[in-house]
């Protein structure tokens, strides 16, 4: 409570000498997960400076803003965030902040409510992990494009054609997804993780998806959830379950060792990459390649 307190200080303080031009004249963007990070550098290019808040393998439902951080955030021209209680910890910064930035854009909350999967668990009672959807994904880079080039006019055009480019890779991942996921019979498709971030996978491409953990990492798996899902795994025969990089690995080697216990085995698939990209430079480290990454991971454990 002390360090939100002392944030909220720091946010007032920042906002009342805000510096109003960036030295290079770009578009002085913040973003807050890997996948939005992505996203924005592909559509914005040259033409923007991107600030990333939270790296490879961070968890947005655990994060804590910075003091560097608010700074980024009270100095943006834009921040694209994920929202639906996704940064759980950095709503708080933003109500503060309040109308004082020149556009706070949370791309998941311009989703048609209709089409999001609810939860009674969560705070904003719907799963925030929509990007697992291509079709919402899509919907993001339309945004971002549209913001971008309201903001910044003179380079609409290069928004646009980059924005065009992005949806031809996404067509193209979503072929690749079907194609991978089409060599699993459809009573494999059970998807086992650490926390229920693949729901919107699961809908769009027909798995039954358990996680460990509920929507956000913030709750805990107890005792009876680990012996509970052990027998599900037994009863349905399921040859893997997978961790995630953004969740520590001991709740799923709790589960194995919990099936173990009751003299049966499950493998452990491979990591999944679910709240975070893997690491900058790398194919993971996009959002088409980590998406790919887990279809195969997925498809190739569960055969």
């Amino acid at each position: 409570m002390k360090n939100i307190l002392c944030l909220v200080t720091l946010v007032i303080t920042l906002v009342s000498c805000k510096n109003e031009t960036n030295s290079n004249g770009k578009l002085n963007v913040v973003t807050t997960t890997t996948m939005i990070t992505d996203l924005v550098q592909n559509i914005g290019g040259d033409h923007i400076t991107v600030n990333g808040l939270m790296g490879s393998g961070v968890d947005p439902h655990l994060y804590k803003a910075s003091e560097g951080d608010v700074n980024k955030l009270v100095n943006a021209d834009v921040i694209f965030y994920n929202g639906l209680h996704l940064e759980g910890k950095l709503v708080e910064v933003f109500e503060k902040m309040g109308n004082n930035t020149r556009s706070q854009i949370a791309l998941a909350e311009e989703l048609d409510k209709s089409g999001l999967i609810g939860s009674e668990y969560f705070a904003s009672n719907y799963d925030p992990h929509v990007w697992f959807n291509i079709q919402y994904f899509k919907q993001f880079t339309k945004k971002v494009t549209k913001v971008l080039s309201e903001k910044d006019p003179e380079n609409s055009e290069n928004y646009k054609a980059n924005e065009a480019k992005f949806l031809e890779k996404l067509d193209a991942l979503e072929i690749t997804v079907k194609s991978t996921i089409e060599a699993l019979p459809k009573e494999k498709r059970i998807l086992v993780t650490a926390h229920d971030a693949f729901n919107y996978f699961g809908k769009a491409y027909d798995f039954e998806v358990v996680g460990l953990q509920g929507l956000s990492t913030a709750t805990e798996a107890g005792v009876k959830d680990v012996q509970q899902l052990a027998s599900f795994i037994i009863e349905h025969k399921i040859k893997a379950v997978f961790v995630e990089s953004s969740v520590p690995k001991r709740t799923i080697e709790a589960l194995q060792a919990a099936v173990k216990a009751q003299n049966h085995d499950v493998q452990i698939g491979g990591t999944l990459y679910s709240d975070a990209l893997g690491t900058s430079g790398t194919i993971e480290g996009t959002y088409v390649g980590m998406f790919e990454y887990n279809v195969k991971t997925i498809v190739n454990a569960l055969k």
